[in-house]
């Protein structure tokens, strides 16, 4: 509901909230408001005078305008970009720096417990995403996940070596006759983990 962020600011309303089959957020139906019912101008200002907008739940702004040990999610890695970071349904991450000190930069706890430093103009959202009970959920039944969409998958050391490259041999393994193999998708490339993509820290 709340990922997608718009440029442009238009007169909406959320009017209902439902669950999307295929998402573990929580979804919203929106409606253009109607301008007649909206609150007049004078109200409207004098309510931004009144309200610290970066303590609000829901607000979406760049980092340089938030507090130091903020919750956010949504948070874009490159100015503009859109968000790309903690979008899963009840994560969250903290900003560790105050953003106003450093010329560009504010380090951010991810909910992996990693810091990753991001740029200030970065916009994010304050608050948790919505959903937080969705890793507790458990499903009542084998044919619950089937309503979900999920199929049966079998194990690549129950399949030949055609089907797999972690089939074939006697007994259980996954080897193949070299002990030590990384766990691998039916392709060949590594699963679990897959390739490392980071950059190897420089040594001093």
């Amino acid at each position: 509901m709340a990922l997608y962020r718009a440029r442009v600011a238009s007169s909406t309303i959320l009017r209902s909230i439902f669950h999307a089959p295929a998402r573990s957020l929580s979804s919203g139906a929106i409606e253009t408001a109607d301008t007649r019912s909206l609150p007049s101008w004078k109200s409207m200002i004098s309510q931004m005078f009144t309200m610290d907008i970066s303590s609000q739940i829901g607000s979406s702004m760049p980092l340089a305008n938030m507090r130091i040990g903020t919750q956010i999610h949504n948070i874009e890695m490159r100015p503009g970009q859109g968000g790309k970071l903690v979008r899963a349904a009840g994560t969250s991450a903290k900003i560790l720096t105050e953003p106003n000190r450093s010329p560009r930069y504010c380090e951010i706890k991810l909910p992996s417990g990693a810091k990753k430093l991001i740029d200030k103009r970065c916009m994010a959202t304050i608050g948790m995403a919505s959903n937080p009970e969705h890793g507790t959920k458990k499903l009542r039944k084998a044919g619950q996940s089937r309503w979900l969409g999920r199929r049966p998958v079998v194990r690549g050391v129950a399949m030949n070596p055609v089907d797999h490259p972690h089939g074939g041999g006697e007994g259980r393994s996954k080897s193949s006759g070299s002990h030590g193999r990384v766990s691998l998708t039916p392709w060949g490339k590594p699963t679990k983990c897959g390739y490392k993509t980071s950059r190897p820290k420089k040594r001093n």
